[in-house]
């Protein structure tokens, strides 16, 4: 899928992968349906498949960032965040914000460690 914005959705940094910020949309561009809980589970799977094309997965992330448009969705993105990253905690920051990119309802950064 293409980005959002004039930026590169994943940058190699030495032994790091950085991914930006990821919305809760399929591969046509459409955001999921169901709400804020579905859209933060498709964000973290754009992440994963972002970062296994660069031979990374999810497990090799160790920071995300969540943005909420509404911090009164905070339980239902950590519930959908704990069934996406299944076992693996990376360390994490949550903020609420005036908006999100073509009305997004939680959107997901990331950091990897993955050696080359």
């Amino acid at each position: 899928m293409a980005p959002a914005g004039p930026y590169t959705p994943v940058v190699r940094a030495g032994d790091w992968l950085i991914v930006s910020g990821q919305l809760g949309r399929t591969a046509d561009g459409q955001f999921v349906k169901g709400g804020v809980g579905p859209q933060a589970t498709q964000a973290v799977v754009n992440i994963g498949e972002l970062l296994e094309g660069h031979g990374s997965s999810l497990t090799d992330v160790v920071k995300t960032t969540v943005l909420l448009a509404d911090i009164a969705d905070y339980g239902v993105v950590n519930d959908a965040y704990v069934v996406a990253f299944g076992d693996h905690r990376p360390a994490r920051s949550a903020f609420a914000t005036g908006g999100l990119p073509l009305g997004a309802l939680v959107e997901i950064e990331a950091w990897a460690f993955a050696p080359q």
